[in-house]
């Protein structure tokens, strides 16, 4: 599919200033306040393209030069089971995943393909480059299979307890080398290990938060669901490990205002994280801008009791100008919390309400949609986006015989950097 590059500019929140994309560039040049850059789009009021486009439907607010094949967009619909038994009048459901009646079948069954599908149309073909990607679990699923497909070169970071994550219906090209972080470790040794990778010359982050292709990607949740109301939600609800698609939607919502066609508002975002591993909801509580201090022994056996690993970031972009604390702040938000048994019963009543299975994330995420109701958090005729980042697979896994994608090569949770260059070298 042939599409004209996205007009934009380059907007530091940190300073004000304005400035061209000289390719792919994840900070201000030459500013060193932590702050995040946003992407200012020529085109203010978005033509949403017909379903076809996948997730280039939203191109105008993407910062692409290029279309991917295989993409689907999130799509809406307003909720009539899970409504009823929570007894709201206006609670839409904004969902990502594999659910071929609702027109949607992401083949890894996670909103991570909006990042991914963002991210690899930014990227220039002829840098010569290979990606880096560090992740829990379902962004490296969804960087593996737009990466296989579109033939761009893709190094993987993944904690070993999470490969059971990297499953496929069909083979991975060899352009993507998967490696892993030895048992034991977490996010934030993947995380570790691809800087590392990007020490050398030939490998290029792929940024996480502060590439504003990936928000933009995830943002695109939020556009679906002001496209289909026609207008922008009350309350935003959503399970955060990094955070980032919060800060999209928030993004997103600004975006939609300047638009003038969905309203003035500003929806509350009501992010939850997974118990016992909360950093966000502690800092937040604590009115701080900074992350608390925690021991990272004892944060990694915390990680290991979360039914939802994937909300397991131990260094969120919460602080930084533009990041969640300043999303959360400017839309009056709130962190809250749900353990795994809450998590667990809430998946299941959303399979039982509204007919598909979902993430543990997501369960975490409507958890605290019925906490919120239950405490009167929300009214209940208010306009409620449930973002449903994940879905289908436990449907998609029956439809489906799985191959998993093994890693070239376990490293130490400290590696020695000489040996990690060396090894990485010779995958490529």
């Amino acid at each position: 599919m042939q599409i004209t590059p996205t007009k934009y500019k380059l907007l530091s929140l940190a300073s004000g200033k304005q400035f061209d994309d000289t390719g792919w560039l994840l900070e201000a040049p030459g500013e060193t306040t932590p702050g995040l850059i946003r992407a200012i789009y020529t085109q203010k009021q978005i033509d949403v393209k017909s379903l076809d486009h996948g997730l280039y439907r939203f191109a105008d607010w993407l910062p692409i030069q290029k279309a991917l094949k295989g993409s689907y967009a999130p799509i809406t619909y307003k909720s009539e089971g899970l409504a009823q038994h929570l007894g709201l009048s206006n609670l839409y459901i904004t969902f990502s995943g594999y659910w071929p009646e609702k027109g949607i079948e992401m083949p890894t069954c996670s909103f991570k393909e909006t990042e991914s599908y963002s991210v690899c149309g930014r990227k220039d073909d002829h840098d010569g480059k290979v990606l880096v990607v560090a992740s829990a679990g379902n962004t490296a699923r969804a960087f593996a299979r737009v990466c296989s497909d579109n033939n761009i070169p893709l190094l993987l970071c993944v904690p070993e307890d999470n490969l059971n994550a990297m499953w496929f219906d069909k083979p991975i090209n060899d352009n993507v080398k998967l490696v892993a972080s030895k048992s034991g470790g977490d996010y934030f040794d993947a995380i570790h290990l691809s800087n590392l990778a990007v020490q050398m010359e030939m490998f290029v982050a792929e940024g996480g938060a502060k590439n504003v292709a990936r928000r933009d990607g995830m943002g695109t949740t939020t556009l679906s669901a002001a496209h289909f109301i026609g207008e922008i939600p009350e309350y935003y609800f959503q399970a955060v490990g990094s955070g980032t698609g919060a800060v999209a939607a928030w993004e997103a919502n600004l975006r939609l205002i300047e638009d003038g066609r969905f309203g003035t508002r500003k929806m509350k975002l009501m992010v939850s994280q997974n118990k016992p591993f909360h950093p966000i909801y502690d800092a937040w509580k604590a009115g701080s801008r900074q992350m608390l201090d925690f021991d990272d022994a004892e944060a990694r056996k915390q990680v290991e009791e979360m039914a939802a690993k994937v909300l397991s970031n131990r260094r969120p972009p919460y602080p930084p100008i533009g990041g969640l604390f300043d999303a959360l702040t400017d839309t009056d938000g709130d962190v809250l919390l749900a353990g795994n048994k809450e998590a667990a019963d809430a998946a299941a009543l959303f399979e039982e309400t509204e007919g598909i299975d979902i993430h543990p994330a997501a369960g975490v995420a409507t958890a605290s949609l019925i906490q919120a109701v239950n405490e009167n958090m929300v009214e209940k005729d208010a306009i409620i986006m449930l973002n449903i980042t994940g879905g289908g697979e436990a449907r998609f896994a029956r439809e489906n015989e799985l191959i998993y994608l093994k890693p070239e090569i376990i490293f130490d949770l400290d590696p020695d950097v000489e040996v990690v260059h060396q090894r990485l070298k010779e995958l490529f």
